[in-house]
Order: C-alpha cells, then sequence, then structure tokens
C-alpha cells in the first residue's frame, strides 16, 4: 500500500519520471515536500536511453507507422525497466531507501497524442507494473488520459506545479518549456492561470539535424546560425492551421515530423544549415506570436527544458518579446532541466492525497480531476 507522509517528520519524499518528446533520456528527480506544500528539488540526474532504444522510441512516435503488437509490448516493457533502473540508481546516488519514499510519479513516454477527434485518445508507455516491482515503491502513472477522457488535452499537465513555484502575484508572468514540443504556462497576477502548447521546439530541430549532420541537437544552435532563415518556408510552416488554433490545445511528434517539413519543403532543394534557421525561426516565431496574443503584458518569461540551453534560440525568443525578460527558471533556484520531472512527483502526491491534478482553464477538461493510476507496493 502507498506509504503515508509522515506529518511528525514535516516533510515527505517523491519521485519524478519523465521523458518528453525531445527523448532525450530520462529525467528523474527526487523531490522534498514541506508541511507546506513546496517542492524542493533533493537530488537529480538525466539517465541517457539505452543503446537502440531512443532510435526505436524515435521510429515509431514521429509519423504514422503499421508496426505489431509485440513490438510495441517489448517496447513498453524496455520503458519500464529503463524508468525503475533510473529511479533505483538516482536513489542509490541520493543515499535514500525505497522505504523513504512515498512514492513515484512516472509519466512514461509519450508515443501518440490524438486529444481531439471522434476518438481522443493519448498514449504514454513505459511499464508502471514493472516500476513498482523492481522497486518496491508505489507508483503513479497514466496521469493524462483520465483529463482526455473529461474532455480535455491531457496537456499541459504543469500549469498547476508552475503556479505553485513561480507565480507572483505583483506581475504577469508566463512559463516556457522547450522541449521537444514547446508550451507555455500565463501566470497572470489576476486571473485564471492557462496553459498550453505553442508548437514544435527542439524535437523538430534535432531531428534534421540528426539526418543531416548525424548529431542529436545543434549544440547552442551554432550550426543554425551558420545559415539563413528561408521566409517562404518560413511563411508555408506557419501556415499550418494548427497554429491557428486558439487554446486551449496539445500536439506531439506525431504531427510535426520529418514527413511533415519534407512535405512543406517539395522540391526545393535548400541548404541543410538555412532549414535549420528557419526551424529555430519557426520555434521563436510561434512562442512570441502565442504569448504576444494570449498575454500581451507579460514582463517575465521563465524558461525551462533543453532549449534553454541552446543560446541561439533563447536570444531570439528574447528579441521577438522585447518586453518581457526572459530568462531560465534557475534565477529562481529551480533547476530547468528538472521542471517536468518534479512536477510528476508533484502529480503523484496530489493523486495519492486524492487532489486534483489538471487545471480546466490550461486543459479544457469538464472539471478538475484526481489523475493518474496508482500501482500500489
Amino acid at each position: 500500500m502507498p506509504r503515508a507522509e509522515d506529518p511528525g517528520l514535516g516533510e515527505a519524499l517523491y519521485l519524478g519520471l519523465m521523458s518528453g518528446t525531445s527523448v532525450d533520456g530520462v529525467d528523474a528527480a527526487l523531490v522534498r515536500f514541506s508541511q507546506d506544500d513546496t517542492p524542493a528539488l533533493a537530488a537529480a540526474r538525466t539517465f541517457a536511453w539505452e543503446p537502440g532504444l531512443r532510435e526505436e522510441i524515435l521510429a515509431l512516435s514521429q509519423a504514422a507507422v503499421t508496426v505489431e503488437p509485440d513490438r510495441l509490448a517489448r517496447l513498453d516493457h524496455r520503458i519500464g525497466a529503463a524508468f525503475a533502473r533510473a529511479a533505483g540508481r538516482l536513489l542509490d546516488e541520493a543515499g535514500v531507501r525505497a522505504a523513504q519514499v512515498a512514492a513515484i510519479g512516472s509519466h512514461g513516454q509519450t508515443l501518440r497524442h490524438a486529444p481531439s477527434g471522434d476518438a481522443p485518445f493519448t498514449w504514454q508507455l513505459g511499464d508502471p507494473s514493472l516500476i513498482v516491482e523492481r522497486t518496491g515503491i508505489t507508483t503513479v502513472a497514466d496521469f493524462r488520459r483520465r483529463d482526455v477522457a473529461a474532455g480535455g488535452q491531457g496537456a499541459p499537465l504543469m500549469p498547476a506545479v508552475h503556479r505553485a513555484l513561480f507565480a507572483d502575484p505583483g506581475e504577469d508572468r508566463a512559463v516556457l518549456n522547450l522541449g521537444g514540443i514547446a508550451n507555455l504556462t500565463l501566470l497572470p497576477a489576476n486571473g485564471d492561470v492557462r496553459g498550453f502548447d505553442s508548437g514544435p521546439a527542439n524535437g523538430l530541430m534535432d531531428a534534421w539535424i540528426l539526418e543531416q549532420r548525424g548529431v542529436p541537437c545543434d549544440l547552442d544552435g551554432a550550426f543554425g546560425a551558420c545559415g539563413q532563415v528561408d521566409a517562404r518556408l518560413l511563411s508555408e510552416l506557419l501556415a499550418d492551421p494548427w497554429f491557428a488554433l486558439a487554446p486551449p490545445k496539445s500536439t506531439g511528434r506525431d504531427r510535426f515530423h520529418l514527413r511533415w517539413l519534407r512535405a512543406h519543403l517539395g522540391e526545393r532543394t535548400l541548404a541543410a544549415e538555412d532549414v535549420q534557421a528557419t526551424l529555430l525561426e519557426l520555434t521563436a516565431r510561434s512562442v512570441a506570436e502565442a504569448l504576444l496574443r494570449t498575454q500581451p503584458r507579460t514582463r517575465r518569461l521563465l524558461a525551462c527544458g533543453g532549449g534553454v540551453h541552446n543560446g541561439a534560440l533563447m536570444r531570439r525568443i528574447a528579441a521577438l518579446v522585447p518586453d518581457a525578460e526572459l530568462s531560465s527558471t534557475a534565477t529562481l533556484g529551480v533547476d530547468p532541466d528538472f521542471v517536468e520531472a518534479i512536477g510528476f512527483a508533484w502529480l503523484a502526491r496530489q493523486t495519492l492525497r486524492g487532489l486534483p491534478g489538471n487545471l480546466p482553464s490550461a486543459t479544457g477538461a469538464r472539471g478538475a480531476r484526481v489523475l493518474g493510476a496508482i500501482h500500489p507496493a
């Protein structure tokens, strides 16, 4: 059964596990909650995928494919095993026993995200039964599907966490997560917290440079900086109807992938660095336009996710939103690489306490819902 928080200690430990649309590793965060519900990072690390597993995830998540059930089942097992291994290694490094952890919150790895249409769904792999069996820690997983069942997008789920960590009653703020997909949380000084995806971020840029140069990412935006933005291609990409949709909205690699890019390239031959520069501009422009359209008086824009380390991207976004001070969440003492993993520890705690984890103003669900399925130790 789930371990109860010990009120005598005044704090509790939870472990968050996350792999996002960038598929750049398993983020593991050991989070300590004080009596006033404030989360604090106790230990964290990103664990690389084993050889071949990342490639398998990308192959099945970027576009429509036909695949046999056995292949999916094996992938579900392998991802679950990787998550359990990451949890165990982090606890060993931190000198923390499994019995000290109230629960694991596991996001899993998104394979498909299609929250609209006649049969809306979202699908994350990473067998939680395997995680609880191998760690001996109660595991909460499958957070997104309850929100989708309630008519929501199932994403983003971080706005409630961002509110707890970053909101300030004295100014309009926003949090920008630059993962495989970019998403925004709006934290107005007065009014409802909102959140939504703004479009592609690292996922599309990483996929392009991996194909063209055989490296996993454009370090600091250096390759794209050698190219020129192609105005025609950029205009065509931004004309995709998805960008014009009003929030709440969310998306994933199953929409913004290399086949989508090639469909817009058509028969044109552009230098690889020009395409890279154009993809960076696509991310920056879609982020800036979404923010200016939905919260134009934002004074502080706090960035997290892997894109924080792309200096060229950060500088371009800053230039497009000159009235907002752009900085990493590190300026407020929160490691930008582990904000989402912290969030899933927070969501697991909400679930065990019987409290909602979603914000209907962000996801569009019919109401607040307790998220996730509990797999007791």
